[in-house]
């Protein structure tokens, strides 16, 4: 199999890179960890130019119907260069969904703006009980006259402060635990019983714990069919997950080339650190994770897309069990061979250790995957 990039992946891949280690670096990251929301403007206007916003999205709405390996070239990137703005939270999560249920008249209304980056969407979907799965779902949607009433609180959406619009998951039949009966809605948060408790989130970006209380919505706010939306939140979640791979994946290759440059000009007993064999052990540890880790989040950007939903969640779930060990273990060692400085505001590698701990329970920790993966069946 080849697993070359075409010459059209080569070029997202070099913009990507030059944006990101170049156009953004640590002094904007760190001004944009001041800005309300932790979601600049002006960034997010040069990425939608770029034509990274549109990615994700279907060409009949302006989008480019990139592939999963298309968009990890750009997360990629972007985790590589500590870039804030929420690229997998307020585009890739909400785009796919609408993209695999919305209607056309809602595609067109909701991801033609999104594409343009005249619209910031977040997702609703995690409750208290198991936070993790998205089949847990108590939230109620009781069917009202030509419309829906809609109840129950939400935690940790993910870019929801900023948001114009939520996508919430509610439960118009069946009782949490079961994936029949799961809709999605879309709710305008400044609504009559919305109310949103802001917060960061560790690493950069913010979240929301969402209260609906007697949330009444008109028919047209349902996205796909009634209490059919298990599988599509699914699908995108994974695509949510892979690309959040490969953003780590950027961070923890950024942090090996650090702690190597550092090596190489720290000084003890007159000599470079790095001449020391046990710390190029280190190094070379921590290279062999991040090789293997690349591997894992290839494979998963090219099964994502996967017709075969077992093989999608197979390969997503293993990805990021992998990466959320291998990142930690990047992340320590990283801050450990800078010493003391590599836990001060002043140096980024701090910030890419928090980016990495934050990592580990996005969209389902290591031991949410690997239940996950043990509960599907074996492969052919």
């Amino acid at each position: 199999m080849d697993f070359s990039y075409s010459s059209e992946q080569k070029l997202l891949q070099d913009s990507a890179n030059k944006f990101a280690l170049k156009g953004y670096g640590f002094e904007r990251y760190k001004e944009t960890l001041k800005i309300t929301g932790q979601l600049d403007a002006a960034t997010w206007a040069q990425m939608a130019e770029f034509g990274w916003l549109a990615l994700p999205l279907p060409e009949s709405v302006g989008g480019l119907g990139g592939s999963g390996t298309d968009i990890s070239l750009v997360a990629e990137a972007l985790g590589a260069g500590m870039v804030l703005e929420p690229f997998v939270a307020g585009l890739v999560l909400p785009g796919k969904l609408l993209a695999l249920a919305g209607s056309e008249a809602q595609q067109k209304r909701l991801l033609e703006p999104l594409a343009e980056g005249q619209l910031q969407l977040a997702v609703a979907w995690a409750e208290q009980g198991d936070r993790q799965n998205p089949v847990h779902c108590a939230t109620q949607a009781k069917a009202d006259g030509q419309g829906y009433v809609i109840s129950g609180r939400k935690l940790c959406a993910l870019n929801a402060p900023n948001a114009q619009r939520l996508i919430v998951s509610a439960r118009s039949a069946g009782s949490a635990g079961e994936s029949a009966g799961i809709s999605l809605f879309e709710i305008d948060p400044s609504a009559p019983g919305v109310t949103l408790t802001p917060y960061k989130v560790m690493g950069g970006g913010t979240a929301a714990d969402v209260v609906l209380d007697q949330v009444r919505v008109s028919a047209d706010a349902l996205i796909g069919p009634a209490g059919d939306a298990f599988g599509v939140l699914d699908a995108a979640l994974d695509h949510a997950t892979a690309a959040s791979c490969a953003q780590a994946l950027g961070a923890m290759h950024a942090l090996l080339e650090r702690t190597a440059n550092y090596l190489k000009v720290r000084k003890q007993f007159g000599v470079a650190i790095g001449s020391f064999q046990a710390l190029q052990h280190r190094l070379v540890d921590m290279s062999i994770e991040i090789e293997q880790s690349r591997s894992m989040v290839l494979m998963a950007s090219v099964r994502v897309d996967s017709a075969d939903a077992d093989e999608r969640r197979r390969a997503v779930s293993a990805t990021k069990a992998y990466l959320g060990q291998a990142s930690k273990f990047v992340a320590q060692q990283a801050v450990q061979l800078h010493g003391g400085i590599g836990v001060t505001e002043e140096l980024d590698v701090g910030h890419f250790f928090r980016q990495l701990t934050a990592f580990g329970t996005l969209y389902g920790d290591r031991e949410r995957h690997l239940d996950r993966v043990a509960g599907l069946p074996r492969a052919a």
